[in-house]
């Protein structure tokens, strides 16, 4: 329903700092108190003087359409007057499309989100969090054109996000069943442990190692630990190792074996056709064993790959989202759902923060549908002369349709509600939970057939 900016003012949307006048801060604590009172969100239309100009442009082209369209009907081709018609229709038709597409144009609004409020009313220091668990999606399904290592890079920055790491789970949907993205997620997970503790002991941005390590900036800036350097240098090595092994993975999967791919207890793996094979999951951290090198817990990180069968029109993404939807609802249920492509890494640690500021406001929040966060590109030359980065469309578009009703969802980057979902609260007990029996291994071991599990259906949202 909105769109985030990312913009980060003080509690009363202005700059400076704020002292307690009271000998005991009774002062700044009632400020505080007052400030988990207001809104975590507000609008900030565009000044006026900025477009002004743009609606009187769009006003004028209107009245010499008027005129253009009484010209053309008052003055028709005797001679071809088959073609004068449909020549006509032809530009009525091009004229509403225009006319249709000025109308988000009109009004477009920014918003601006509080996280000091979010973190005031929700997460409070001392005190265990009230911030709502998030499930977050990632779809792949080719790992030979859509290369593990972005993958990996887009996993670790969801990993390493700035929120309550119990309320924070990965699943990663591999609709091609293909070995290569297991082994490879198996691998960033054990690279998780080293990473997510060093982006947040020092605070680094964005948490994609791929990128962050290639930024042509100032490393030290703001960085006050004498030893940053020391790990930084330390976490790059680690990092290339990673991509080596990654590499080594990706270069093994070039030529399969005739007989297809076994694991290490030399059992067939079960997605050696991906057109027919079981569904697969397998827990790669959680709260049984996703502990950091300093002992701190990690996200959960899950892999998924649905069932397959022939004669079943089951090889879209949206049925790979229903599937992890269900998948989540039995293993972690939350609240929120925010699903992303393989290659849209975060480039904010606090962006689930940002789209909370919309979900849990507690005005707005229960109306909310959801959060689609605009989409940024790298990789694209300085004047962006072939438009590749869809200013017009992110920036003007869907900043005007916010204005009027609210942007589109465009398939990736969007935090949805999960109850609007499903229509009612998906709210689970114990006694729904027993019927379903969670996976021991992606291929070890047999299970029901819960209906959590098996998707068939090309529904889209």
């Amino acid at each position: 329903m909105m769109q985030v900016t990312s913009k980060y003012p003080d509690a009363r949307g202005g700059g400076g700092d704020m002292e307690g006048t009271g000998s005991n801060g009774e002062d700044m604590q009632m400020y505080k108190v007052d400030d988990a009172r207001l809104p975590l969100s507000r609008i900030v239309p565009i000044p006026a003087n900025q477009l002004n100009l743009y609606r009187i442009v769009i006003i004028l082209r209107l009245i010499i359409l008027c005129f253009f369209f009484q010209y053309r009907v008052s003055h028709p081709v005797r001679d071809a007057y088959g073609l004068w018609l449909v020549s006509v229709i032809c530009e009525i038709w091009f004229a509403l499309s225009w006319l249709l597409d000025q109308f988000p144009k009109w009004y477009p609004i920014n918003r601006e989100t509080y996280l000091d409020r979010l973190a005031l009313r929700y997460d409070r220091e001392g005190e265990p969090s009230q911030l709502c668990p998030i499930d977050i999606f990632v779809s792949t399904v080719d790992p030979l054109k859509e290369p593990p290592l972005i993958t990996a890079n887009t996993v670790l920055s969801i990993l390493a996000v700035d929120y309550p790491v119990d309320k924070v789970s990965c699943y990663v949907s591999d609709d091609g069943s293909a070995m290569l993205t297991f082994e490879s997620l198996s691998e960033t997970a054990e690279f998780a442990r080293k990473w997510v503790p060093f982006c947040k002991k020092h605070n680094i941005e964005p948490r994609a190692p791929e990128f962050y390590f290639q930024q042509k900036i100032d490393y030290l800036k703001d960085k006050i630990q004498p030893s940053f350097v020391k790990e930084r240098r330390a976490m790059k090595r680690e990092y290339e190792e990673f991509k080596i092994r990654i590499n080594a993975l990706v270069a093994k999967a070039q030529k399969v074996p005739e007989e297809g791919w076994t694991m290490a207890d030399g059992t067939a793996w079960p997605g050696n056709n991906p057109r027919d094979h079981p569904g697969m999951i397998q827990v790669f951290l959680g709260h049984s064993g996703g502990l950091d090198t300093d002992g701190n817990e990690l996200p959960r990180l899950v892999y998924v790959s649905r069932e397959k069968r022939p004669g079943f029109q089951h090889h879209k993404k949206a049925g790979a989202m229903n599937a992890l939807i269900r998948v989540s609802a039995v293993l972690t249920n939350g609240a929120y759902l925010l699903n992303v492509d393989c290659d849209h890494y975060f480039n904010s640690s606090k962006a689930l923060r940002e789209a909370m500021c919309f979900m849990m406001d507690p005005a707005l929040g229960r109306k909310t549908c959801y959060v689609q966060f605009p989409q940024r590109f790298d990789g694209i030359d300085l004047h962006d002369r072939y438009a590749n980065r869809n200013i017009v469309f992110f920036d003007i578009n869907m900043k005007g349709l916010d204005g009027i009703q609210g942007p589109m969802y465009v398939g990736t980057g969007c935090c949805f509600n999960r109850q609007a979902l499903y229509g009612y609260d998906p709210v689970l007990t114990e006694a729904d939970l027993e019927p379903n029996i969670v996976v021991k291994s992606c291929c070890g071991g047999r299970k029901k057939k819960s209906k959590s599990y098996m998707d068939n259906t090309n529904h889209s949202f």
